[in-house]
């Protein structure tokens, strides 16, 4: 066996270890070039980190008698190469840490040699359905959990600071109920797709963080400041004077 195939046979082991889903690049995934949308793939990735819980019964149950839902606070996304029309990828997910009031997590998407186009990890925060406050895990559902290694990326801060000047306010956002998701919020995605028609037609994203803070619901309106700066660019959407969620695309 050549050193080549051991590594892709290595990458394929890696794989089957985590939690992963099979997809294709297909028609409506595609932007006008025939790539993978960063907006398709965000989604992906979000299906991934949700239908896990399924490999997991025992915080499953606990999330059910509990009435809780895992939420989004945070993602980082590295992309190494835009899959084009009809790869077949693998997308994958993993715990890598666990707190009573957080967790920690990756999810890759593959190609059909194991190689990763996308890098990213992410950290949900544990919230009470009902009143949409944090809520605890107990350590007995914890102690549940199979952990994996953290995988190895370029890790940046969740926290994105705003700059304080030179912010262009752009066009409002209204909220509408095609962007809203079975949690009732407006989907982790659609804050990505939304801040990405800001940007210039020209930049090209080879990664991108986003810090979500206060969840926006149908009939809101978003108010979009885009801050342009030497090696990236900055969306804040905000409800009012508050910010709802922060989009850096590097």
């Amino acid at each position: 066996m050549t050193i080549n195939n051991q590594i892709t046979l290595k990458r394929k082991q890696n794989i089957r270890k985590m939690y992963s889903l099979n997809y294709q690049v297909t028609t409506s995934t595609c932007d006008s070039e025939g790539r993978l949308k960063l907006y398709s793939a965000l989604q992906m990735m979000q299906d991934c980190s949700e239908m896990w819980i399924d490999s997991e019964p025992g915080v499953q149950q606990y999330f059910k008698e509990q009435n809780m839902a895992q939420l989004l606070a945070s993602r980082q996304v590295e992309i190494i190469r835009v899959p084009v029309f009809k790869e077949k990828l693998t997308v994958t997910t993993s715990v890598y840490g666990m707190k009573p009031i957080f967790g920690f997590r990756n999810t890759y998407i593959y190609d059909a040699e194991g190689k990763p186009c996308y890098r990213t990890w992410s950290m949900g925060a544990f919230v009470d359905k009902a009143t949409g406050k944090l809520k605890r895990v107990d350590n007995d559902t914890i102690a549940t959990m199979t952990l994996e290694s953290q995988l190895e990326m370029d890790y940046k801060d969740r926290r994105i600071i705003l700059p304080k000047e030179n912010g262009i306010t752009c066009a409002p956002i209204p909220v509408m109920r095609a962007d809203i998701d079975y949690n009732r919020h407006l989907n982790n995605a659609n804050y990505i797709r939304m801040a990405m028609e800001l940007l210039p037609e020209d930049f090209e994203i080879k990664g991108l963080r986003v810090e979500y803070r206060v969840a926006a619901k149908r009939g809101d309106i978003l108010i979009p400041t885009i801050y342009r700066q030497e090696e990236c660019i900055i969306v804040s959407l905000a409800i009012n004077d508050e910010v709802s969620a922060i989009i850096e695309f590097s």
